[in-house]
Order: C-alpha cells, then structure tokens, then sequence
C-alpha cells in the first residue's frame, strides 16, 4: 500500500488520457489509461502499463497488437465511459467506438490514434494481490490522423479532468537562448548538440 502522502504527492502529477483498445477471436474491448508513453527517440516505440484484470488485457495478449487513441479536452464522456469496465454499462455505447481497417478499435473523433505490435511485455512489479501491472513495448505500425490541432485531456487523481490550455511560456522568450547567452558571458562552451545526457 502506498503511503498516504506520498500517494497525495503522486496524485498531482498530470498525464495524457488515452483509450487502449483491442481485439481477438470478434471480442473488441478497450479501456480508458494515462498510463502509456514514447519511450524512444529513434523508433516509434510506446509502453503501455495494464492491469491484469483489464478485459482487454486478454486480447492484447492474444493478438499481440492494440490501439492507442489520443483523447481530446471535449471527450471527457468517452474517457469516463471507459474508465470502467464496459461490463458495468452493458457495453451500452457503441459509438464511442469503431474498428480501424484492421479491425482494431479506435475512439472516433479523437486526436490521433495508434495501431501498435507488442514486442515485449514485462511484468513490473508484484503487490499482495499478484502482479499489479505489466509493461507492453510496442512498435506503431499505423496511425490515424483526427483533429490534430484540439487540445488533448489531461488527468490526475488529485485534479481530476483537465484540458491543456494556455502556453507556459510568454511567445518570443526562449529560455534555450537566455541559457546559451548565460554561457557565452561566463565564458563556458556551449552544448555541443550531441546526445541528450
């Protein structure tokens, strides 16, 4: 059990919402995350953390590919709808929902959606419970443009749902440039724009 406090702490940290989907053998499911990211620079490469007991879970496994569709600020009801298991709701909403060419499932309206090929699954860490969650390392192999230029939603457990909103910084500032000017007064060299540390 994670400590009151620090839970708090974690609680603020905002994320992306996306929709994972999948499908195998005419079952389609998906389930509302902010829990996948880029982990590469060089390859299209995402990770997606997933809960065992997530119906999807099974067909992920199954199929070895799922969807990753990118939420914008005005889909708070899709990612609601699946924040549950869709056997709470009956798998009522239909629309919230269709299949990409290759018969996966995509939120429709959304961002931009990601049809990824698992390459490796890891199992992260175990609780009391049994394995908590699992990493799944996936290539994208397609993805779907939608409105691109929507501001996506944003999650936290201590804030709730959010929309990305204003820039942080004033247009016209670059802290980048305030940095390098800091480094050629102190008469340091500069970044060699080599490899990120």
């Amino acid at each position: 059990m994670i400590d009151r406090d620090l839970k708090r702490s974690l609680g603020q940290m905002m994320k992306g919402v996306q929709v994972v989907g999948a499908a195998h053998d005419g079952v389609v499911r998906a389930y509302c995350s902010h829990w996948v990211c880029q982990v590469s620079f060089e390859e299209p490469v995402v990770m997606a953390s997933v809960s065992p007991r997530h119906d999807t879970y099974p067909l992920m496994r199954a199929d070895g590919r799922f969807t990753v569709s990118v939420l914008a600020g005005d889909q708070v009801a899709e990612g609601q709808y699946f924040s549950y298991p869709g056997r709470k709701f009956q798998y009522l909403a239909p629309e919230y929902v269709e299949l990409n060419d290759d018969g996966l499932p995509v939120v429709p309206g959304c961002i931009a959606w990601f049809q990824c090929e698992t390459f490796e699954v890891k199992e992260a860490w175990e609780s009391g419970e049994g394995i908590d969650h699992h990493l799944f390392f996936a290539r994208v192999t397609a993805t779907g443009e939608g409105r691109l230029k929507e501001p996506p939603l944003l999650y936290s457990s201590r804030q709730g749902w959010r929309v990305a909103g204003e820039k942080a910084r004033e247009p016209g500032t670059s802290v980048r440039d305030a940095l390098l000017e800091r480094l050629a007064a102190a008469g340091l060299d500069g970044p060699d724009d080599g490899p990120a540390d």
